[in-house]
């Protein structure tokens, strides 16, 4: 589907989940939330990291990860897409590799269902907290090897997952790609949340002069997990423009391109970026 770059304010809806263990319940929501989206003037739904399943039981969750051609969540986002007419971004699936392996997948559907763009997580989030938690992500993920962007109606999105904002390098390719927006989904938990998800990605947002949609899983879990919430748009400012807080829930903000252009041309980083020389040592 061919989109024109975008010409004036376009309205998004972002839905802040407590996803749970059942890929079904989770696919009924998130068709609620697109049918509600699309009713409030949103061109697009954004939904968080692992929204059609977030179970941290390898064991019990095998059985639902399938290939994306099987995914149920995915093709209920396809339907209600083309429904709707609305671009439903769907975060990221846990889904089956075609080498058996697991993917950390973002898949951004048009409003004719089909297929626009997918992202693998590139950082796996293998970690060691000091509150006792213990997060081995590539113990059951295969990290992706491709930068992606898909051109939508808020202009051309760059994709990336939770983890991968702690790595400037990848934003920088999505600066050099000239992206307007970057949607950075999440399940964060809450010590760092608390210590680091704001100042990231307003970094982000600065870094690149463009957009930041983050949206994020929210409180306790099925599983028994804690995530952080407080979902975000912010501007190329640095500005937060939309902050859900801590409680599931359909927010809308506007992304406006005048403000993007705004922005560029007072603080033209992109333009006024060198290479770095390397060191010899």
């Amino acid at each position: 589907m061919s989109v024109p770059s975008a010409r004036g304010p376009a309205r998004v809806a972002l839905f802040q989940m407590t996803s749970g263990i059942d890929p079904q319940a989770n696919a009924i929501a998130i068709a609620d939330a697109a049918r509600r989206a699309a009713a409030g003037g949103a061109v697009m739904l954004f939904t968080p990291e692992m929204c059609g399943l977030l179970d941290r039981d390898r064991k019990r969750a095998a059985p639902h990860i399938v290939v994306e051609a099987d995914n149920p969540v995915l093709l209920a986002a396809r339907e209600t897409a083309r429904e709707h007419g609305i671009w439903i971004d769907l975060g990221s699936l846990a889904v089956l590799r075609e080498d058996c392996k697991w993917a950390n997948r973002g898949v951004v559907i048009d409003p004719e269902g089909a297929i626009g763009g997918r992202y693998d997580k590139i950082h796996m989030f293998d970690v060691d907290l000091a509150t006792g938690e213990t997060w081995r992500e590539s113990a059951a993920y295969t990290p992706g090897e491709a930068v992606v962007t898909v051109d939508t109606p808020i202009g051309r999105l760059g994709l990336a997952i939770c983890y991968d904002v702690r790595f400037p390098a990848l934003f920088e390719e999505l600066g050099r790609r000239c992206c307007d927006a970057i949607r950075i989904p999440a399940a964060f938990t809450v010590p760092t949340g608390k210590a680091h998800w704001h100042l990231m990605q307003r970094a982000r947002a600065v870094e690149a002069s463009a957009w930041v949609i983050a949206t994020a899983q929210a409180g306790r879990h099925e599983d028994g997990r804690e995530t952080f919430g407080h979902s975000l748009v912010i501007d190329p400012w640095g500005e937060v423009v939309l902050d859900m807080g801590d409680a599931a829930g359909l927010g809308f903000a506007t992304i406006d391109p005048a403000r993007t252009a705004e922005v560029r041309a007072q603080l033209p980083s992109l333009a006024n970026k060198r290479e770095i020389p390397k060191s010899d040592a």
